[in-house]
């Protein structure tokens, strides 16, 4: 897939895979205190950006490790129609994490305390969104080059040469 293949392709995706599921463990965790009223917990608190941060963090993490899934069938496989669906599904990812980006950027702007679970949280939201921005570029850049794909060799030939089909 132009240069691009599964050697490069893969590690990529076990990182991402495995910092999206951090980042779903640690915004449940911060959602799920923050909820409770538990505000003064250290390692919750933060500012009036902190709620919407939260619920993208873990929307984003939620839908990248799902798009992580895809790519790992997709990795197995390594077929054109499961490369477009993994990058499809890889872009969505990258657009979800990209919005929970600006919202960590508007909290870390706004400042105040952010206990470190939270702080930590931004900053595995900031490294993702490059990774996976990283991630989507190398995906299209193998479907787009063209590469092993899906291919019947045998279809249109039959037994002795003669073409497969209904003849006119």
């Amino acid at each position: 897939m132009a240069g691009v293949g599964r050697n490069m392709v893969a590690p990529l995706l076990v990182l991402n895979l495995i910092m999206y599921l951090v980042v779903v463990g640690f915004a449940s965790w911060n959602l799920n205190h923050f909820i409770n009223g538990q505000t003064n917990y250290p390692g919750v608190a933060g500012n009036g950006a902190t709620f919407y941060f939260l619920v993208f963090a873990i929307l984003a993490g939620v839908v990248g490790a799902a798009s992580k899934l895809a790519g790992v069938h997709h990795v197995r496989s390594w077929r054109h129609d499961t490369g477009a669906t993994n990058a499809a599904s890889s872009l969505i990812a990258w657009a979800i994490t990209a919005l929970a980006f600006g919202l960590a950027c508007k909290e870390i702007h706004i400042g105040g305390h952010r206990g470190w679970r939270l702080r930590v949280l931004e900053a595995f939201v900031i490294i993702l969104m490059f990774t996976q921005l990283l991630y989507v570029l190398m995906l299209h850049a193998g479907i787009f080059g063209g590469g092993s794909g899906y291919r019947d060799h045998d279809y249109g030939v039959g037994g002795a040469g003669e073409p497969k089909g209904p003849r006119v």
